[in-house]
């Protein structure tokens, strides 16, 4: 199919019609919000606005062209290099996954929570499994005053974290570690623990995206079946020796195993306070704990 002008809203009718068998019709109108961010420097209500404007031949071809990798069902984070969350734009790839908008009420519950608190930099925060480093970049942007840590078992997804830390002009100490490994856990005590750490069953992959599955690091995603709350049980107990007294602990969740999590937390002892909290689809999605 051939573009009838170098109308945008001719551009958008090819999407709709090109990628009609791949997504649905919401799917579609976001995906081309962020190609027109992307390559117009469009905001998503300027896309609608601009509808009749003509666009220039170079951008209708990088626009025309990128059809052909979405009909793969690569995501269009990973096309273009880059996702938003907690409005700020972040670098990905295949060694992060995509920031998700649950992740994104994880955050906000975080800031809300220590916006209440008296922070200076001896108020030390530490993201474990940090992937593309949007949870403890989007935190630091908001709380200027903290020392804020992050550690992940990849190398590559760090150095992304790192460009990301540098594009959005906030300190993050990086380190690369494995939480599973008790040898390698770091001498320090810390204000706040927060992860979003592997917890998709292996069983669970048969009912998931292909998008997801083809294209996002399975290393972040999956857990094995033996024991598919073993990232939270060793966070707990790194809490143990490594969560100041009076300190808070966030967790994401998977709803299928979110009251294991919470009973183990509650049975290990070292808080005073556990509470499981639902998303915006109501789904058991986050722990919040305070320790003793």
């Amino acid at each position: 199919m051939k573009i009838a002008s170098n109308k945008l809203i001719d551009l958008y009718k090819y999407y709709q019609t090109e990628l009609a068998s791949n997504y649905d019709a919401s799917e579609i109108e976001a995906i081309f919000d962020l190609v027109c961010e992307h390559f117009l420097n469009f905001s998503k209500s300027e896309v609608k606005l601009a509808y009749q404007s003509h666009i220039n031949q170079s951008d209708v071809l990088n626009i025309y062209l990128l059809v052909k990798e979405l009909k793969t069902n690569k995501p269009i984070q990973y096309i273009l290099g880059e996702a938003w969350f907690y409005d700020l734009k972040f670098k990905v790839n295949a060694h992060t996954l995509i920031p998700r908008p649950e992740t994104e009420e994880l955050v906000d519950l975080i800031i809300r929570d220590l916006k209440k608190q008296t922070l200076n930099a001896d108020f030390k925060l530490l993201d474990i499994g940090t992937g593309s480093g949007c949870i403890p970049i989007s935190l630091k942007k908001h709380l200027a005053h903290t020392t804020v840590c992050a550690i992940d078992i990849s190398n590559e997804a760090l150095e992304v974290a790192k460009y990301n830390a540098e594009k959005n002009n906030t300190l993050v100490e990086w380190k690369c570690l494995n939480i599973l490994d008790e040898s390698s856990w770091l001498d320090t005590s810390y204000s706040v623990i927060v992860s979003n750490p592997p917890y998709v069953k292996k069983g669970e992959a048969a009912k998931m995206d292909e998008r997801v599955l083809q294209h996002e690091p399975h290393l972040a995603l999956f857990v094995e079946e033996d024991d598919d709350i073993i990232f939270y049980k060793k966070i707990i107990q790194f809490c143990d020796k490594h969560l100041c007294p009076g300190g808070y602990l966030y967790f994401e969740l998977n709803p299928l195993t979110s009251n294991q999590v919470k009973n183990y937390a509650d049975e290990f002892k070292i808080f005073n306070f556990t509470e499981i909290m639902v998303d915006m689809s109501g789904k058991a999605r986050f722990l919040k704990a305070i320790k003793k």
